[in-house]
């Protein structure tokens, strides 16, 4: 009697849940009443993720539960995912309110006959309130609760974004939940590309996470796989040859990592932003991945304490494309957690371009200036070549291109140490000289501590005509108008960029592509190599973190081949940067006679003008300039003119009439229509002058 009495009772309950799951509504609104409203907290709950300007994924963090619940949507999904999903966990998905009438009556027929409930009938809506709303029983009350909750996420959401929960919070065994987290821990790929036998296995895994997994249960995870497979074949949604494809892929038996790729700038960006839930870098992916890969592939090739850093620049825009800021993160010994493109290092000669630079835009010298390449003596310093040899006379072309100290050392002599640190402060880099000292010559040897970041920025400034880009990283942060700043004029840049562009390349690779410099620093501590065409910039650092010496390190044969390699990494055709208006491309020999040699008394005149005194250095007042010209007219003979002191811009006049626009160059030239008394004047931006007389002949 008690046997029937049971058998009674779990047919009333079953019936009960199907009337129930048939909808009558006034049931529903009844218990609706005592129901909290439905939490939906959960959804919010998902890990954060760093993304490349493509919205591809760099880097993903877990929750604060240690769970990995990567964001992803429908359009996330290959469309035949969904499909297989629907075929075989919902047919009438999306046709039904919530609550799939068919599969409830199955359900409380199976439930009647093994007195327990078995398929469960649950709809994919149905699921998503389990997944909300998680509880461990499986009992009548609490299939009640899930289906009226099915019923309020069907009134709430449409269907897409009921389909969107559910492939966000699906559990995948372990600490994975959702599609996109599973597909790229256990196949190393996003949901868009995975093959049909993937595909299968991830639409039966929730179905009993823990039991199927297959890094863990291979077996009953293949089985489960292949009767989604069947399944899919019955239902006229695949092929048999495609099952049978599908069949024979392997299963996975161990977790992939999930990427971590620019862990120092991103694990940053959490840091300083934890409720933000999606990181929108300038990052280009692939081309992090493979510079990060490059630099610990050179970085082993070194030795086992060398780290590595790297950094590439839209000149344009700012744009940072790739940031590398060690070797390898996690080791120690390479001390991989600092990051070296912010570390304050000696540049050693990779500053020297800016030296050249600044005595080109001041008309202290010219490409083809001649230079003095032997012993000199500053007081108690003497400055050596690299190689302990000298030259002799050289032009400024050749002592840059091949990096001779003496020259640069004599030409920061007559533009001035403390000009040139200001210069290179008001450009917007960080420098530190060492023990607080006053700037001396030695800085043109690298005697001072300056950022790869900074450096990479200083050469994007050459390439953008003097005007240095301010570095931008994120795109999900707003950017003020920066204020613009310069680390020379449009002209001397262009010189330093042709010079650059002719410096013998590394062994193996191709010269005339790239404007490049290299600098070792004192005692081998740091090789680095900047290079620049027109639109991209990339710096290349190697050394120990702890600054410690490392015999034979020199840039041009670690550094150098690496840069290069990046570049070509980077794709396309190398631009040469735009000659600009004003430059003069001449000979020594046909360069004014002031610019013909280095001179010594312009450095004088330059510290005397530095007070604010607006001085016309050439031509001299009273002089007497022979320009080849005749009495029948006008020919092509020019007069150079240059400025010291003031500020720029500067306007030009001839006999009082204006020659051209004011600009910032301190040089200009004039055509003479021939020979005579001329007044040439000039004027700066705040209102001071200066004029001289001259004869052209």
């Amino acid at each position: 009697m008690a046997g029937g009495s049971n058998r009674r009772r779990w047919l009333y309950g079953a019936a009960l849940v199907a009337v129930l799951g048939l909808g009558i509504p006034a049931a529903w609104e009844q218990y609706l009443r005592v129901l909290c409203p439905l939490d939906l907290s959960m959804t919010n709950q998902a890990s954060t993720v760093a993304v490349d300007r493509h919205g591809k994924l760099l880097r993903a963090f877990t929750t604060a539960g240690g769970r990995w619940r990567l964001p992803v949507t429908v359009e996330d999904v290959d469309p035949r995912f969904v499909a297989l999903l629907k075929m075989y966990e919902d047919r009438r998905f999306d046709t039904h309110t919530g609550v799939d009438a068919r599969g409830m009556v199955r359900a409380a027929w199976q439930l009647a006959i093994n007195r327990s409930v078995v398929s469960g009938g649950s709809t994919l809506t149905m699921q998503v309130a389990r997944l909300l709303e998680p509880r461990a029983d499986r009992t009548i009350p609490s299939k009640l609760r899930q289906i009226v909750r099915a019923w309020q996420l069907e009134r709430k959401f449409s269907k897409r974004d009921i389909l969107n929960l559910y492939l966000a919070l699906a559990p995948y065994g372990g600490n994975l939940e959702g599609i996109r987290a599973a597909s790229i821990a256990y196949f190393g790929k996003e949901p868009k590309r995975l093959s049909i036998g993937e595909q299968a296995l991830l639409v039966a895994l929730p179905q009993s996470p823990e039991t199927r997994r297959p890094d863990r249960y291979p077996g009953p995870a293949r089985t489960a796989r292949n009767r989604v497979l069947a399944r899919a074949v019955q239902s006229g949604l695949i092929p048999s040859v495609e099952a049978a494809r599908g069949r024979s892929e392997t299963i996975p038996v161990a977790r992939k990592p999930f990427p971590m790729l620019a862990p120092h700038a991103t694990g940053q960006a959490h840091r300083s932003s934890p409720k933000q839930k999606r990181l929108h870098f300038t990052y280009v992916k692939h081309l992090q991945t493979t510079l990060e890969n490059l630099i610990l592939e050179h970085a082993m090739r070194i030795g086992p304490q060398i780290s590595g850093a790297a950094i590439v620049i839209e000149n344009a825009t700012g744009h940072v494309l790739a940031r590398v800021g060690s070797a390898d993160f996690f080791s120690a010994a390479r001390a991989g957690a600092n990051d070296m493109t912010e570390a304050l290092r000696s540049p050693g000669s990779s500053l020297k371009p800016f030296i050249y630079a600044l005595a080109f835009e001041n008309g202290v010298a010219h490409p083809e200036t001649i230079l003095e390449d032997r012993r000199t003596r500053y007081g108690s310093y003497a400055p050596e070549n690299f190689d302990m040899t000298f030259q002799g006379q050289v032009t400024a072309r050749t002592a840059l291109q091949h990096s001779l100290n003496i020259p640069a050392v004599a030409v920061l002599n007559e533009v001035g140490a403390p000009q040139f640190v200001a210069r290179l402060k008001n450009a917007g880099a960080q420098i530190k000289i060492p023990d607080a000292s006053p700037a001396g010559l030695a800085l043109a040897l690298g005697g001072l501590g300056v950022t790869l970041s900074d450096l990479a920025k200083l050469y994007a400034g050459l390439a953008n005509g003097g005007k240095v880009p301010e570095l931008v990283e994120r795109l999900d942060l707003k950017h003020g108008r920066a204020p613009v700043r310069r680390v020379t004029a449009p002209v001397a840049a262009w010189y330093v960029a042709d010079i650059l562009r002719g410096a013998p390349p590394p062994a193996n690779a191709r010269g005339g592509q790239i404007a490049f410099k290299t600098g070792t620093s004192y005692g081998y501590r740091d090789a680095i190599a900047v290079g620049f065409d027109r639109h991209y910039t990339i710096a290349v650092w190697f050394g120990r973190a702890d600054n410690g010496a490392v015999p034979g390190l020199v840039a041009r044969e670690f550094a150098a081949p690496v840069l290069f390699d990046a570049f070509a990494r980077l794709g396309g055709e190398r631009v040469p940067v735009t000659r600009p208006p004003g430059a003069i491309v001449a000979r020594t020999s046909e360069l004014p006679p002031p610019l013909r040699n280095l001179r010594k008394d312009t450095g004088k005149t330059l510290a005397a003008t530095r007070s604010g005194e607006l001085k016309i250095a050439y031509p001299p007042n009273g002089s007497r300039v022979d320009l080849g010209l005749t009495a029948r007219g006008p020919d092509t003979s020019l007069l150079a003119m240059k400025v010291l002191g003031g500020e720029g811009p500067f306007r030009w006049l001839i006999n009082g009439a204006p020659l051209g626009e004011a600009d910032l160059r301190r040089q200009a030239q004039w055509k003479p229509d021939g020979p005579g008394f001329a007044r040439v004047s000039v004027i700066d931006a705040k209102g001071r002058t200066d004029s001289v007389l001259v004869r052209l002949e």
